[in-house]
């Protein structure tokens, strides 16, 4: 099943564990594709994407679209915004670090682009 195809869980669940590094690049590999604006960081405890925009419409375009999404998945990214520049830092909170909660909906806002 792709990724943003999968609804995220809710993250105050028990039993949500942190994803290990060989977990998270293991997703990483299986759905390289759907990924490949994600860069893990080098603790392998977030997924970071950073795109530049034509312009500031359109980086502002996009931020919206992303927060409709995590609104919707109960899952949501950290963002900046300077001028056309956008980066999303995910993570999931309420653990931590990884969970396939980040990994799905960084498959969501891939299919915005």
């Amino acid at each position: 099943m792709q990724l943003s195809d999968k609804k995220c869980i809710p993250c105050e669940r028990d039993d949500l564990d942190v994803l290990s590094c060989v977990e998270a690049e293991k997703i990483i590999i299986e759905h390289a594709l759907s990924l490949c604006d994600w860069k893990m960081n080098e603790t392998c405890t977030r997924i970071i994407f950073e795109k530049n925009f034509s312009d500031f419409i359109t980086a502002m375009k996009f931020v919206n679209k992303v927060a409709e999404i995590a609104e919707q998945e109960g899952h949501h990214p950290d963002m900046s915004i300077w001028y056309n520049r956008v980066i999303l830092d995910l993570w999931t909170h309420s653990i931590g670090g990884l969970s396939e909660n980040d990994f799905i909906l960084a498959a969501k806002i891939n299919k915005l682009l």
